[in-house]
């Protein structure tokens, strides 16, 4: 009887272990560091995307989830922020810019990163392939290479046929990464690229003036943070200086920039989630390859074209996603 007794004591143990496991894990508040560049308030609806595709997977903040967010106003912030979301040992976290990714990945190599990356980030070096990122690395990456660039500056020449020098605005990574393969783009087109490095806000209106100075028909913004920040800022700078400009952020044209063409924002930020949800149930970064975006959106304010004088050929409207009247 004893024996008996036993057996089933340790039968019934064998079988409640999971299930009482299952109900510690459940019991827990999960944590999910954001890892910011910019203001909140700009990543609002981005956000919101994140948190209800999260809901697919059961995770509801205030109930089994938290966000915890560190934004920095400055880049040279970052290092101290990712700090303080590996100290509080949040389960993972989330970087959607380069200085945020690199920033997050001197920090911690044992938590996992789901980044979002418009630079290849097989080239920035965050990640050794696309299909095994390795470490504890994965996310989503934007498709923002030289030929996309290319892609850019042809949306340009059709909005705006009569270019012939364009300046390129962008960081020195930027530039050195991008500028060469766009060339091949610029010489079918007939165009004569003007690189200008933009290393700080402060020298936003000097690079405006210079690119006015040089004689530049358009704008290019490459993709840079600096730039990314200050989307407002350069609209308004492009209508003054009556430049047309394309930039690769959707909310680029909502602000009174020309043009946008990139991949939808919210698209990112959902397959962002469905990734963090994956690492919450258990996967290894390691084991979930990084995706590239599929989905891309063209943008055009034509309060801006008529600001700028121009009229947009009905072909390229037509192709449009959005047009702003």
């Amino acid at each position: 009887m004893r024996r008996s007794a036993l057996g089933l004591l340790v039968a019934l143990g064998i079988f409640l272990a999971p299930l009482v496991s299952d109900a510690q894990q459940a019991g827990k508040m999960l944590q999910v560091g954001f890892l910011l560049l910019g203001s909140l308030d700009s990543y609002t609806r981005a956000v919101e995307v994140f948190r209800q595709a999260l809901h697919e997977f059961g995770y509801v903040e205030g109930q089994n989830l938290v966000f915890e967010y560190r934004v920095a106003e400055r880049e040279k912030q970052l290092p101290d922020l990712a700090a303080e979301l590996v100290q509080r040992r949040v389960d993972v976290i989330v970087a959607p810019s380069t200085p945020a990714i690199r920033a997050a990945k001197e920090a911690t190599t044992t938590i996992p990163l789901v980044v979002m990356s418009m630079l290849d980030p097989v080239e920035a070096r965050f990640i050794e392939t696309l299909a095994r990122p390795g470490g504890n690395i994965t996310g989503v990456a934007g498709p923002i290479t030289g030929a996309f660039c290319g892609k850019l500056l042809e949306l340009l020449k059709e909005a705006v046929p009569g270019i012939a020098r364009v300046a390129v605005l962008g960081s020195p990574t930027a530039l050195a990464t991008y500028v060469r393969e766009t060339a091949v783009a610029a010489q079918v087109l007939g165009i004569q690229l003007h690189p200008i490095e933009i290393q700080g806000a402060d020298v936003l209106e000097g690079a405006f003036e210079t690119a006015a100075n040089a004689g530049a028909d358009a704008l290019l913004l490459l993709p840079t943070p600096i730039l990314a920040m200050n989307e407002r800022r350069m609209a308004a700078l492009a209508v003054q200086r009556r430049l047309p400009a394309i930039f690769f952020r959707r909310s680029f044209a909502t602000v009174g920039g020309l043009m946008a063409y990139g991949p939808r924002g919210a698209d990112l930020w959902r397959r962002a989630a469905a990734l963090v949800g994956r690492i919450l149930q258990g996967t290894k970064p390691t084991d979930l390859p990084v995706e590239q975006a599929m989905s891309f959106e063209l943008v055009i304010n034509l309060k801006t074209a008529e600001a700028l004088g121009l009229t947009i050929p009905p072909t390229l409207l037509f192709q449009a996603d959005e047009v702003m009247r």
